[in-house]
């Protein structure tokens, strides 16, 4: 996981989860591209996710970034923490997310724990169920946190 901040928005965290190389085979050989996972968010309730291929990283990482900064969404929170427990569900990936007393912080897996920082989650417990695939899980928490009542 690397933390990224490019000087036109400062005021976003950007973070890329991880980097996959996808390759596809032709009858002329293997074809190479990377696909990048990031997350930005604002610290204060906007957080975005996206996805996104090209045939070099850093092109693939520019993509996604801004993807992600065009599909942020708002958080209900409730002083640093979230207002209730929620399960998001996405494939085969489940995620609990549960409120924390002042002072607890964010315990959670590596793609769930970036969510929460670029979120300005500073206190939640949390924990991945069934699948650990960072693409599902990351999309689960951004499921069970888009059903959050205020």
């Amino acid at each position: 996981m690397r933390e990224l901040n490019i000087g036109q928005q400062s005021d976003l965290i950007e973070k890329v989860i991880s980097i996959n190389r996808v390759t596809k085979v032709t009858k002329g050989g293997k074809k190479l591209h990377f696909s990048a996972l990031v997350v930005v968010g604002d610290t204060k309730g906007r957080v975005g996710v996206a996805l996104d291929k090209a045939n070099e990283v850093a092109e693939a990482i520019r993509k996604s970034l801004t993807k992600a900064k065009k599909n942020l969404v708002k958080i209900p929170l409730e002083g640093s923490t979230i207002p209730h427990e929620i399960i998001g569900k996405f494939g085969a990936a489940s995620v609990m997310l549960k409120p924390a007393s002042e002072g607890t912080g964010v315990i959670a897996s590596g793609s769930v724990r970036a969510i929460c920082d670029a979120a300005g989650i500073k206190d939640i417990l949390t924990k991945c169920l069934k699948s650990n695939n960072p693409i599902n899980v990351i999309k689960a928490t951004m499921q069970g946190l888009m059903n959050l009542k205020a």
